[in-house]
């Protein structure tokens, strides 16, 4: 059964596993976050803080990079879909707002609360937290949505 699954199917699979993550550690991330934040302790948003510059890098970046490998790929190996599907346009840009969003906005929120902790500033410090809470529940959002593009498929 498992030699019979075609190059689809596991383009499917690796898809879905690397949403997974993506979404699954944004989730994570951010009640960690949440909890950093409502005990207002400076040392865990420095450190919480810290945990990002490997998180990202490590986790979330790879994830969110398969993510959108695979899905090409996957529009690219079948004659179902196409780049000019309104479904498929509408998942590309669910993703280019994540990706904005986490890059323009995530990593500046990051950092500055990070160096206001180092600074001993604690208000600064938990209003960049705050932000970045907010970007991270934006892009979770706009990831669920592209999700339920992707199963639904609209105008098809």
């Amino acid at each position: 059964m498992l030699l019979e699954t075609g190059l689809y199917e596991w383009l499917l699979f690796f898809h879905i596993v690397a949403v997974a993550v993506w979404l699954g550690g944004l989730v994570v991330i951010s009640v960690l976050a949440t909890l950093v934040l409502r005990s207002g302790d400076l040392e865990l948003v420095r450190r919480f803080t810290g945990s990002l510059r490997i998180v990202g890098p490590t986790i979330l970046a790879p994830s969110m990079l398969a993510v959108l490998a695979f899905g090409i790929w996957l529009v690219v190996r079948t004659d179902a879909w196409s780049f000019g599907q309104g479904w498929v346009i509408a998942g590309l840009s669910l993703f280019a707002a994540a990706f904005l969003i986490g890059t323009a906005f995530q990593a500046r929120s990051a950092i500055g609360a990070q160096r206001a902790a180092e600074r001993g500033d604690k208000e600064a410090a938990l209003r960049h937290l705050r932000s970045w809470i907010r970007g991270m529940t934006a892009i979770a959002i706009l990831l669920v949505v592209a999700a339920w593009d992707m199963v639904a498929k609209p105008g098809l």
